[in-house]
Formats: C-alpha cells, sequence, structure tokens
C-alpha cells in the first residue's frame, strides 16, 4: 500500500474535472496544481501515518491539534491554512484561487488535496494530521482516489452545540461571520458536510470520538489516551 502511496499522481483528475467543471478561471487552476503534483511524488522510503481531524466550527480541534503535533511529534497541517497561504503568495497559483473564491465559486478537491501532497512532502514527520479535512464525502473520495489510502486514524471532536457558538462568539477575532445567524448556519452545513464523513469511517472502525467539553488540558487528556492505546503505533513510529 505504501509502495502506491509513493507513487501518486494527480493526474487522474484533469480529464475528469474538465467534463465536470466548464468555468475557464477553475479549468485553468484544475491544469495548473494536476501538472505541478503529477511531478514530484512522496519518497518512496516514507511510510506517513495519516490521521484525519475533524470537528465542528469551535470544537477545539485547532488547539487539540497544536498539543498533539507538540507532545505526538506530528506534522499538523491545516487545509484552511494551506489555502489561505497559497492565496497570499505572489504566485500565479495564488493569484488563481483568489480568483475563483472572488467569484463565489468552489476551490476544486483536487488542488486542496494537491496542497496537502505537498505539505506532506515537505514534512519532516512521517506522522501526519490533516486538521478540518475532508470536509464532505466529495472530498473524501477524491483524497481516496488521487492519494489511493485511506487515513490510519480519525479523530473526531463532539462538542454541544451551544458550546460551539459560544466559544466562537467569545473568540473576538473580528470575523464578521461570527454573529449568531451565521454561526447557526455553519454548525448546519457542518452536520450535514462532515457527518456522512465521520459515518463512514466509523463503520470501518477508524473514528475515535472525544468529548470535546472542559478545559483544553481535560480534553487533551481524553486525545492523549487514544494515542497511547494505540500500541501498533509505538511498535512502528517513535512516540
Amino acid at each position: 500500500m505504501w509502495r502506491r502511496f509513493a507513487h501518486l499522481s494527480l493526474s487522474i483528475s484533469r480529464t475528469k474535472l474538465q467534463s465536470l467543471v466548464r468555468d475557464p478561471t477553475v479549468l485553468k487552476l484544475i491544469n495548473t496544481f494536476s501538472s505541478d503534483a503529477g511531478n514530484d511524488g512522496v519518497a518512496s522510503s516514507r511510510k506517513p501515518f495519516i490521521t484525519f481531524v475533524l470537528g465542528g466550527p469551535g470544537s477545539g480541534k485547532g488547539t487539540q491539534c497544536e498539543k498533539i503535533a507538540s507532545i505526538f511529534g506530528f506534522a499538523h497541517l491545516s487545509a484552511g491554512e494551506l489555502l489561505r497561504e497559497e492565496m497570499s503568495s505572489p504566485s500565479e497559483n495564488g493569484e488563481l484561487i483568489r480568483n475563483v473564491i472572488k467569484e463565489g465559486k468552489i476551490v476544486p478537491s483536487a488542488i486542496t488535496i494537491s496542497l496537502i501532497k505537498r505539505a506532506i512532502n515537505s514534512a519532516t514527520s512521517d506522522k501526519i494530521l490533516i486538521d478540518g479535512f475532508p470536509r464532505s464525502e466529495e472530498n473524501r473520495i477524491a483524497f481516496e482516489k488521487i492519494i489511493g489510502v485511506e487515513p490510519d486514524l480519525v479523530i473526531f471532536f463532539e462538542c454541544p452545540e451551544e458550546e460551539m457558538v459560544k466559544r466562537i462568539l467569545g473568540r473576538n477575532q473580528g470575523r464578521i461571520d461570527d454573529n449568531m445567524e451565521t454561526i447557526r448556519k455553519r454548525l448546519k452545513v457542518f452536520e450535514d458536510l462532515n457527518m456522512p464523513v465521520v459515518e463512514h469511517y466509523s463503520s470501518k472502525g477508524k473514528v475515535h470520538k472525544i468529548t470535546a467539553t472542559g478545559t483544553v488540558d481535560e480534553i487533551f487528556e481524553r486525545v492523549r489516551q487514544v494515542f497511547a492505546s494505540l500500541r501498533y503505533l509505538k511498535a512502528c513510529l517513535s512516540f
């Protein structure tokens, strides 16, 4: 399986996505990333242990990912951050992504996945946390088809809606969408799109649900127990 992972290619998506997406800007973006991503694979000696980290807005998954990365030596990859970094770059790819978003379109899964792949290639750790991805079944299917593997582990932070609303309102980060109406909408979108992904991996026994209430340290203790209980990790990774 890992040999297959070592020679991944994103060339699969170009023809198929072109038949699905007709917008010239989006097509140019897909072509650019497909070409770039096909040129370099994950080194054959590497055997990444991939963990998806999922949870609603305000569930605290970003904070917990930072602690997991620090304590257990994982590389923390945030799909949203990778897109924002690419958007802010002066590169042609960044400009194309900005144009897609400016026009109210959704960045195709193949592009986000190509950024994740690039980040995996440059990571110094073979233990990878992918934070906030996949966001939907379409994302999940595209990741598995393009990358050629499933995650080894899925962490899902379960948090009551009222607690997530409270945390988002308390962030005070100046986000224009952090008001009650839009927060409720974001949570509904998360439930509609993300929960099928959680259910899919639950059926395969890959999901560990974490109760995301209490202090940061209390929540992390639950997370720590999950990783500590995975004895096979200790046999094949340097925990």
